[in-house]
């Protein structure tokens, strides 16, 4: 060790008498066209004249610049082995014109490292957190295309229309399974696509007339003056605003007395199909809202219907209730309406993270068979929040699931309509 602090290395100045510190490494380096051996830490020193070659690597040629790495109190005659350059950042984008180290392969891999390409060490160094164009794209441009789809602004896009109109009623007496939300999403999305629809708000809250946007405060004609004052359902209906071909019925608190009034009404579970079969314009579908009960108001959409639409939320309770409802429908088609059937089943707010969505699933699919729709309602918070807007989910926000789902089971409805046309409306 010399006074200024320095190590004379042997492998260097060929001396022998001050050992190296062990802290202080070389890079491994071999002469041209030997094999590379990875696991060595330190090498004998070249033999002279052989190119500079710190990493290893076929040089082409290129020898170290003169007096490149030499210390300044070196010997003339010494070779110097140069440590490696930086491979920070910032040494990795020099430019390709300035010497820049060969890159070794990594470890355990045989295919030999190349020039260095300052582009491709760009691109191999960009983050896994920063998103690229074509992950941030596709999601964007698919949520446009399902937006311009389910909205149809030309209109040249349509949906089957059936030969006759389709009477639907949509009806269960469980509470909250999406019924409302079903009729008011079915019938936009129909109408969207060149078919004529009428909604029938059956339910004294008048939440199918809040959500599309349409008067139903005190005083406005409704649903009630149709059965109790036998006023034609023309007079009492209203287009709704923005979307074309598309007319509903309002219900107001009336309705609630509907059902005592309806008790001394002779022919009193059909008087909302006598108001249908009266209307003189032609609808292609008329979608009924039933109430969450199994009254009087539920008995008249049932013998006004041709079909019945069940929504079953993806949970037992709703399940439980489901048999009664069935037998309650078969009873109406025995005395009653023998061309009442149910035709569709739509599975609604289903959550894939439990099990007991897809138990729930199994088991209508297995009991009800092709009458179930394929198209699967999903929770989405975009269809609770499109009522407070006066809107639909088609509407509101055309791109999310919950109003893909709902377009997809339109479709199915309309496509299931135009091949058993016949048996649904003998």
């Amino acid at each position: 060790m010399h006074d200024d602090g320095r190590y004379d290395d042997p492998r260097v100045t060929g001396s022998a008498g001050d050992p190296v510190s062990r802290e202080t490494e070389y890079p491994g380096w071999r002469p041209s066209g030997a094999p590379q051996d990875p696991s060595a830490s330190r090498r004998e020193a070249p033999p002279p004249g052989v190119p500079w070659n710190p990493a290893g690597e076929e040089s082409a040629g290129r020898e170290a610049p003169e007096g490149a790495g030499r210390p300044a109190n070196a010997s003339p005659d010494a070779r110097v082995i140069p440590m490696r350059r930086n491979t920070s950042a910032s040494a990795r984008f020099e430019s390709a014109t300035s010497y820049q180290p060969v890159p070794e392969p990594r470890p355990g891999s045989d295919t030999p490292a190349g020039p260095y390409d300052p582009t491709a060490a760009e691109a191999a160094y960009v983050s896994r957190e920063t998103p690229t164009r074509e992950e941030d794209d596709p999601p964007l441009a698919m949520e446009a295309m399902r937006a311009v789809q389910i909205l149809n602004p030309s209109g040249e896009v349509t949906m089957p229309r059936p030969e006759r109109t389709r009477v639907m009623c949509v009806a269960n007496q469980k509470g909250g399974v999406g019924k409302t939300t079903t009729t008011v999403n079915l019938a936009v999305a129909l109408a969207l696509h060149g078919n004529r629809v009428l909604v029938v708000d059956l339910d004294p809250q008048g939440n199918a007339s809040t959500g599309l946007n349409v008067p139903h405060h005190t005083g406005v004609p409704d649903v009630y003056d149709c059965l109790i004052n036998s006023v034609p359902l023309e007079d009492v209906a209203q287009a709704v605003e923005g979307i074309p071909n598309l007319w509903c019925v309002p219900a107001t608190i009336d309705l609630a007395g509907a059902e005592i009034e309806l008790v001394s009404v002779v022919a009193r579970e059909s008087r909302l199909a006598r108001a249908i079969t009266a209307y003189p314009g032609h609808f292609d579908y008329v979608f009924i809202d039933c109430p969450p009960s199994l009254g009087l108001l539920t008995v008249n959409a049932l013998v006004a219907a041709q079909e019945v639409l069940i929504p079953i939320q993806c949970e037992y309770y709703a399940l439980e209730g489901l048999n009664q409802l069935i037998n309650n429908i078969n009873l109406v088609r025995q005395h009653l309406n023998p061309r009442l059937e149910v035709s569709t089943i739509l599975l609604t707010m289903y959550d894939r993270r439990t099990r007991l969505a897809d138990a729930v699933e199994q088991d209508v699919r297995n009991h009800f068979g092709d009458k179930v729709l394929q198209a699967v309602i999903p929770r989405n918070v975009r269809v609770s929040e499109a009522p407070s807007y006066g809107q639909s989910v088609m509407t509101y926000d055309p791109g999310s699931r919950g109003a893909t789902s709902y377009f997809e089971a339109a479709q199915e409805i309309a496509e299931r309509g135009v091949k058993e046309p016949v048996s649904r409306n003998a």
